[in-house]
């Protein structure tokens, strides 16, 4: 059996930790269970969870080799039952931050006989014969239960074979394996799907691998995550990590020698006291004194003593050039950082003319970004430069991003208002919704409906139903449950639940739908399927009845595939996974708005608006805010707070005023 670990960029993203951990048996033991292999991902990770993957791991390994003479699965069942134990006892610790932001995979494998469980985006596939066969589709739409918390459920067992292939992959990976990314100066037109190539590499070896994935070793660089390969031959070999990071420059003796020869050539070339009788022009006659004749014995070195001496002197050579080497570099640095500073000034005079000269603001917004970007790669490694420049360095940036949040309206709040704050014991919100009266609570993972009035009173509604969307409906709310159906809660109770027509009958649609999203307009229903990036509309009838669904994007029209959420006003709204938004109107693409504003947007996760409101509100976790805009993408607020560290949904009042942000146990409230 080999393993090989593959880990792109792992400090690409500075919010992102993941890791992979591979046991072999190593007693007799363990040998009854086998192998235990382990990846995971951790989304929006808060520093006291630095560790939590490790930990993870190894509540894992321990009990899956407990010394018994169970099988290997029933040893895996009961590892995932500690495991869910241990993660039960964190959430009701009040550390939840990993709720919803958890990937891990579970593999054991002993005599060809695979068991395993995972929670996330891991994708688990199958090589066999170039063949590629999705083996996880069982674990796909797993129910998770939350206290007790059952985050690992079902386990997938099956026989492998001698030369089959196990290939783990987190959601970026396999998006990028399975659809590369095409380079602009690509002469084929097409970017090769990595999957196909794995597969059919026959046969299957180390050196066929990583060559495939040094074809791609540029592309790579820009994505993040893990590829873990898993090939049952019978020859034994040790695993092997590979980090895949940005490719270095070239290793080159001339140019780390280059140094040392010019200082040499420098000393060569100036002038030199030219003694009697070696050519000089200038002779000087002195008078001859005999000195007699005294023997030095010559020290005779020993090898080991002449390749000591060679190694201080290079060691001090090198020294010397690479002390001249740093003061040129910083030389540069501040050529660079003045030159940032006449930018600086310039946009700060543009201001002052402001008043009286408005479109100067946009000048000066645009000096002050180029600024941003050209002082950020130097604040980055100012800390190993010396002090009095770094100082230089960090004032100048705090100068810049000053002036920049307030060019792009940053109102940054240091205690937020919290209104309620919840108890992990009685119910451990993920989503929220608003009727325009009360805001109501509720989680994909729980049973129960939670209601927080604005005034901060609080009731728990009993009902034996989880949900995993919502949208308000003319002053009632629409709960939708898992696959096809949905209930409505009007003047504090529910009603009955209602069956929506199966959209597998839509013409020209695969009957595998998966709605990601809901948003209501005029009572009507518009479902969002981010995979196949269809818009789906259930037209409302009468009395909460709904007629049979319809595609409503135009059939020549861009679909809104891998969207991260929708908003309807009349026109549809779509945030786009490159955060960008796009805006239809009557099934067609009218406009994207590209959104250029500081800070720079990372990783936007909602949308929202009404057709009562002026503006578009975007929320953003990882960096921490929520951002107000206008519909044509001009920025009017960005609210931003340091206690906005595990935003999960946001809700705004009818009339635009109150914005209700739920940030883990938190519900803060912004007055507008």
């Amino acid at each position: 059996m080999q393993v090989f670990e593959f880990h792109f960029n792992p400090k690409l993203k500075p919010d992102l930790i993941f890791d992979s951990f591979c046991y072999e048996p190593e007693n007799i033991y363990e040998r009854r269970v086998g192998s235990l292999y382990m990846a995971g991902v951790l989304k929006n990770v808060l520093p006291q969870n630095l560790r939590f993957l490790d930990n993870l791991a190894k509540v894992v390994k321990e009990r899956y080799y407990t010394p018994t003479l169970h099988s290997p699965e029933k040893s895996l069942k009961e590892s995932l039952q500690r495991t869910n134990d241990f993660l039960e006892r964190i959430a009701k610790s009040g550390n939840v931050n990993w709720l919803g932001n958890l990937s891990f995979a579970i593999l054991s494998l002993r005599n060809f006989e695979l068991n395993f469980a995972k929670v996330g985006d891991f994708k688990i596939f199958l090589v066999r014969g170039g063949q590629i066969i999705d083996i996880d589709r069982k674990l796909r739409f797993q129910e998770i239960e939350p206290y007790p918390l059952k985050i690992f459920g079902n386990i997938v067992s099956g026989k492998l074979a001698e030369n089959d292939v196990i290939l783990v992959l987190t959601r970026e990976v396999f998006d990028y394996f399975q659809n590369p990314v095409v380079r602009a100066s690509s002469t084929t037109g097409q970017g090769q799907n990595l999957l196909n190539e794995i597969a059919k590499l026959l046969p299957f070896n180390e050196r066929g691998l990583r060559e495939i994935l040094n074809k791609k070793r540029g592309d790579l660089s820009k994505i993040s995550g893990i590829c873990l390969v898993i090939f049952l031959s019978k020859e034994i070999l040790a695993k092997k990590r590979e980090t895949i990071l940005p490719q270095p420059k070239e290793f080159s003796l001339k140019e780390v020698f280059s140094p040392i020869v010019n200082y040499f050539k420098k000393l060569i070339k100036k002038p030199r006291l030219r003694l009697l009788g070696f050519g000089g022009q200038a002779k000087l006659k002195l008078p001859k004194i005999v000195i007699p004749k005294i023997i030095v014995p010559k020290p005779k070195l020993t090898k080991n003593q002449i390749i000591i001496l060679a190694l201080i002197f290079s060691l001090v050579i090198g020294f010397f050039a690479t002390r001249q080497e740093e003061k040129q570099q910083l030389e540069i640095y501040q050529n660079n950082l003045n030159q940032i500073q006449e930018k600086v000034n310039q946009a700060e005079s543009f201001l002052i003319l402001k008043e009286t000269k408005p479109q100067l603001v946009v000048e000066a917004n645009s000096l002050l970004k180029e600024s941003w970007e050209e002082i950020s790669p130097i604040a980055k490694i100012a800390p190993n430069l010396p002090s009095d420049f770094s100082n230089q360095v960090f004032a100048l940036r705090d100068k810049i991003s000053k002036n920049l949040y307030q060019l792009n309206n940053l109102v940054e709040i240091s205690e937020p208002e919290i209104i309620f704050e919840f108890n992990p014991k009685d119910f451990v919100p993920q989503k929220m919704v608003s009727d325009g009266k009360n805001l109501y609570f509720f989680s994909p993972y729980s049973q129960n409906l939670f209601k927080v009035n604005q005034t901060g009173e609080s009731q728990l509604i009993s009902i034996d139903k989880k949900f995993n969307l919502a949208t308000s409906l003319d002053g009632s709310i629409l709960f939708s449950l898992k696959p096809n159906q949905v209930i409505i809660f009007r003047d504090e109770q529910f009603g009955e639940i209602i069956s929506l027509e199966t959209p597998g009958a839509v013409g020209g649609w695969s009957p595998d739908f998966n709605f990601n999203n809901l948003f209501s307009y005029r009572s009507n229903l518009y479902f969002l399927d981010k995979k196949t990036g269809e818009i789906i509309k259930y037209p409302y009838l009468k009395n909460f009845e709904w007629g049979p669904p319809r595609l409503w994007l135009d059939p020549e029209t861009k679909k809104a595939i891998d969207a991260k959420s929708l908003a309807v006003d009349g026109d549809i709204w779509i945030l786009n996974k490159v955060n960008s938004i796009s805006r239809y109107r009557a099934g067609k693409l009218q406009e994207t708005l590209k959104l250029d504003f500081f800070p720079y947007p990372k990783e936007f996760s909602k949308i929202f608006t009404l057709s009562g409101l002026s503006y578009l509100y975007i929320l953003e976790p990882i960096q921490k805010r929520i951002i107000i805009l206008t519909k044509a993408g001009e920025i009017i607020k960005q609210f931003q707070s340091e206690k906005f560290d595990n935003l999960l949904d946001f809700s705004i009042s009818q009339d635009g005023k109150i914005i209700w942000l739920l940030n883990g146990l938190k519900v803060y409230q912004i007055n507008l």
